[in-house]
């Protein structure tokens, strides 16, 4: 598949993809694969500058980073003006920030709840907010590809924040899917364990002990590789994928199974 499988071109210019969490981690296999196929892609991101220059360093011109606070919502509809107006209406949208503030709930602070809830959810309203006009009125289909997790279906320990993020994030994928109908389609993508820089350092994957501890609970026997997560993604922003919306596609290797 390519960008113009997917859009063609406009204006003589590649289609535009935007990646929120675009520049590490499973965003950055996103960002990769995107511009692989042929997208101009805008990388967003918080405060990691080394992870910025180091995208733009592998991607080269396809791949542009904009810095901006996705809970900061004057600031994300400020990035989406100026993304629009160089660009165009992005084809593809990719909501993939995230982070995390674990604390056990009779312990967790107001600020640790808000955090994690603008960044996760109110986040991905914001910039979905901020785009979607100029989506809908295009005349080009578009693909929303909300990046949710496990834990919005399956709760855990000391992530209360967290997992109520997620969990609103799958609802929110379906009232998008409903109301920006039919010419944008929003679908979920869950990933299960994937072996970035984060999940070695949060799990202490180094110990062999602690990676085999969690290679047990996965049926498959291994942890994803972040470019298997993008194999996903490639699929439901593509053609084979254009009768899907509302949906989630996990890709856990069989860890939850519903």
């Amino acid at each position: 598949m390519t960008a113009a499988a997917v859009a063609g071109t406009t204006a003589g210019r590649p289609p535009a993809a935007v990646v929120s969490g675009g520049t590490r981690g499973i965003g950055l296999a996103f960002s990769r694969r995107l511009v692989k196929l042929g997208f101009r892609v805008k990388a967003l991101y918080r405060s990691d500058e080394d992870g910025a220059r180091g995208a733009v360093r592998e991607l080269g011109p396809r791949l542009n980073t904009v810095r901006v606070d996705l809970s900061d919502g004057a600031s994300v509809a400020e990035a989406a003006e100026a993304i629009v107006a160089e660009c165009g209406p992005p084809v593809v949208l990719v909501n993939n920030a995230g982070m995390n503030v674990d604390r056990p709930f009779l312990e967790m602070s107001h600020d640790d709840w808000r955090r994690v809830i603008d960044t996760n959810l109110s986040g991905v309203f914001y910039l979905t907010r901020a785009l979607a006009p100029a989506m809908v009125a295009s005349d080009t289909d578009a693909t929303i590809v909300n990046v949710g997790a496990t834990t919005g279906i399956r709760p855990r320990r000391n992530g209360a924040n967290y997992c109520a993020s997620k969990a609103g994030l799958l609802h929110l994928t379906k009232c998008l899917a409903l109301e920006l109908a039919p010419r944008v389609r929003v679908n979920c993508l869950i990933p299960g364990n994937t072996e970035t820089d984060e999940l070695v350092e949060r799990f202490n994957l180094n110990d062999p002990d602690a990676r085999r501890r969690m290679l047990d609970e996965i049926p498959q026997r291994r942890i994803a590789d972040p470019e298997e997560i993008a194999d996903a993604l490639e699929f439901l922003v593509g053609p084979n994928s254009a009768y899907m919306t509302g949906q989630k596609l996990v890709v856990d290797g069989g860890q939850f199974m519903w």
